[in-house]
């Protein structure tokens, strides 16, 4: 199988043609022996690029735990570049099918050359049941939950997939090992969730660490990012405007109150191309 590793601030992926998919292995067996980081190439996540009937293309993204993601937002950066450069899409603008709907990423060009892409993430979902979470509120804002006998305040969002936001004073002294696996299987959350630890530095500036649904720790959660300053904003603690810093690197998130739409603007780094050995 032909594949292209690549990462969006240290979110690593295995990148696939739909057409290179070994027909021997089911997608979440296939997923789970690729991103090993011992016995496989080592990723967050395998994404396939397929073709889609009314968009430019479609992606699937499968978590390195073999389920599968409606959306990934260092994923659909690197996805962008990777079928531009494969010839796919030759747009600079184009229009993705996900699970969360149509995303459109525009790539930042220098020369012939990509040095960042802005995606248009669509609007924040913050009614309980559409997260979902196991509440009608809307929105999930500053809301206790009760955690192994303690209580946690969080906010939540969708930005078609679920996260948990909650607002510590110090993201280096977080239990993020031990608590976020807790909170990912909490059975407030019906599909699971994603849950962020953020430190607000400023009204421009936060800094968040991640526990992702499905893959464990990661360096870098593009949708994180978005529901952080869509939850910092809920929450008064940020404008609509601000610059989110992850292990991997920064990224520039926008939530524009014209259209409710949230933007965000990173890198996506190819590593090298290879053969994988089924």
């Amino acid at each position: 199988m032909e594949f292209t590793k690549m990462h969006g601030l240290g979110n690593d992926f295995v990148m696939v043609l739909e057409e290179n998919l070994p027909s021997t292995i089911a997608l979440d067996e296939l997923s789970i022996a690729v991103c090993d980081r011992h016995f496989g190439v080592g990723a967050d996540g395998l994404i396939i690029a397929r073709s889609s009937e009314d968009h430019d293309i479609r992606m699937q993204i499968i978590n390195s735990d073999g389920s599968e993601a409606e959306m990934c937002g260092n994923g659909i950066r690197c996805f962008a570049k990777y079928v531009y450069e494969e010839n796919l899409v030759r747009k600079t603008t184009m229009t993705v099918e996900t699970l969360a709907g149509t995303m459109v990423p525009v790539l930042h060009m220098d020369g012939d050359q990509i040095n960042g892409v802005t995606v248009d993430m669509n609007e924040p979902r913050l009614a309980g049941r559409v997260i979902p979470v196991d509440s009608d509120l809307d929105p999930v804002l500053d809301y206790e939950l009760q955690v192994d006998g303690d209580k946690k305040r969080i906010t939540c969002v969708s930005m078609g997939n679920p996260h948990c936001i909650m607002f510590v004073e110090d993201i280096k002294d977080i239990p993020l090992t031990t608590l976020g696996p807790v909170m990912e299987k909490h059975e407030f959350f019906p599909n699971k969730t994603n849950v962020e630890f953020v430190e607000v530095m400023g009204r421009n500036e936060i800094a968040m660490r991640v526990w992702e649904r499905g893959a464990s720790e990661t360096l870098a959660c593009g949708t994180g990012a978005c529901a952080t300053l869509v939850a910092a904003v809920l929450n008064g603690k940020s404008d609509r405007d601000a610059t989110v810093h992850l292990a991997g690197g920064d990224l520039h998130i926008r939530w524009n109150e014209e259209d409710n739409h949230v933007y965000m603007t990173g890198p996506a780094d190819n590593v090298f191309v290879g053969e994988y050995i089924i």
